[in-house]
């Protein structure tokens, strides 16, 4: 009979294998989808938008996503992982190449709070689906392999849409940037069939898991659960109003601000030093793939040294302050551009230790609720960081005092979390 750590590491590779790679189609497309207005060069020229009306239009998608995020997450406990999941990726590819239809900002502002409403509750629903799966040493790398798709599609979001853009002019009478909603958002309704065929809802569907593997996993995750609920009892949607989910849902605000700020407006930015609309694509790749190597890094870290994780959201942080405002102090520039890759570093590198923190104390519906907390008070962020850059770029002519806010965002954040990382706030039972 195989020991115990040998059938933790056969279910936690099978399952690794099994799952994770659709999830990170899944959430590739999902990225690529709410940041591709970015790249769409011609857009903003062929339908009359300003930097502030862009930066409005950029975050209306993310008012949508916070209004229905927490029920959708609870949806998802009612209905199951795989039909709701598959739901949110159809309607959202849909709506998706539905913005090749746009004529004007009504239409940009209507279907981006639409798309936003449709793909509400699919990350904090894998979220949860994840800690279904994997006992909780192994979260944060399995949070970080699965998030690793933001910096991913954000790298290969500028070289692709050059691609389309590049290779469909002409095409049908359509402009190019209409085919890049058009070609963006096909794979994730096909995406949505696949959801359906190759996803269990939890590991007792699960062929690939043996009975014994479903047995001891089914044991271990109630384990995990009893020394939970003894040690940090939030009964039901209590969760919504517990002041360590209000602390963890203000950091991720913080750090979805730097991110999506940077993410919508980073080709712009760099279209400021005198790059052409193909060279900004190209070199917006850049601070991405540090993202990539943030998110591996810190996610390995964090399960290394579980107890620290916040020690390691407080890094993160730090490093996206330093980064943003020194991009900010040296204006458009090649160091510049380096130093928003320091930032990426950071930003995406608190993916990993940040999100298994959640389920330290939470449990249950309170996990589902609290978890789409966190998210939709986050993704919030990504209404506030567009807006707030499109709005200075306006009124000052430079994305300086942008950076130097979105870093200010980071550093407040960064103190938060050193008042979640005492023990007395991270092991409190309950509500104080």
């Amino acid at each position: 009979m195989a020991s115990p750590s040998d059938i933790e590491r056969q279910v936690v590779t099978k399952a690794f294998w099994r799952i994770l790679p659709l999830l990170l189609a899944a959430y590739l497309a999902s990225y690529l989808n709410r940041v591709n207005i970015g790249f769409a060069s011609g857009m903003t020229h062929d339908l009359g938008l300003t930097a502030s009306a862009f930066g409005l239009g950029a975050g209306l998608f993310f008012v949508g996503y916070f209004i229905f995020e927490v029920p959708s997450n609870l949806a998802l406990v009612r209905f199951g992982a795989r039909r709701w999941l598959a739901r949110i990726m159809f309607s959202w590819g849909l709506l998706s190449m539905a913005m090749a239809l746009l004529s004007g900002m009504t239409s940009f502002m209507v279907l981006r709070f639409l798309v936003g409403v449709a793909e509400a509750g699919f990350f904090p629903g894998v979220i949860l689906y994840l800690s279904t799966w994997f006992p909780a040493a192994w979260r944060a790398r399995m949070t970080a392999a699965f998030m690793v798709a933001i910096p991913v599609s954000l790298a290969l979001g500028g070289p692709l849409s050059n691609w389309i853009m590049l290779t469909t002019k002409g095409i049908w009478g359509l402009k190019p940037w209409q085919w890049l909603f058009l070609l963006e958002g096909l794979p994730t309704v096909l995406l949505s069939f696949a959801m359906v065929k190759l996803l269990p809802n939890d590991p007792g569907e699960a062929a690939f898991l043996s009975a014994g593997e479903k047995a001891w996993l089914k044991e271990k995750l109630a384990e995990e659960g009893r020394s939970i609920q003894a040690r940090h009892s939030v009964a039901g949607l209590a969760a919504l109003r517990d002041r360590r989910v209000l602390a963890l849902s203000f950091i991720y605000f913080a750090n979805i601000t730097t991110n999506l700020g940077i993410a919508f407006f980073l080709p712009q930015i760099i279209k400021g030093m005198g790059a052409s609309d193909v060279q900004a694509n190209t070199i917006s790749a850049i601070p991405f793939l540090f993202g990539i190597a943030g998110v591996v890094v810190f996610g390995w870290l964090a399960d290394r040294v579980q107890a620290r994780r916040q020690a390691l959201v407080v890094v993160t942080l730090a490093i996206s302050a330093i980064g943003l405002a020194g991009a900010g102090w040296l204006g458009p520039s090649y160091t510049a551009v380096a130093l928003i890759a320091l930032a990426s570093f950071g930003i995406y590198g608190l993916k990993g230790p940040f999100w298994p923190l959640p389920s330290m104390f939470l449990t249950g519906t309170a996990a589902a609720g609290g978890i789409a907390l966190i998210n939709s008070v986050g993704n919030l962020g990504g209404f506030v960081g567009p807006f707030i850059l499109g709005t200075v770029k306006d009124a000052t002519q430079s994305y300086s005092v942008g950076l130097y806010v979105l870093a200010g965002f980071a550093a407040v954040a960064s103190l938060v979390s050193l008042l979640l990382h005492t023990p007395s706030t991270i092991s409190s039972e309950g509500q104080r």
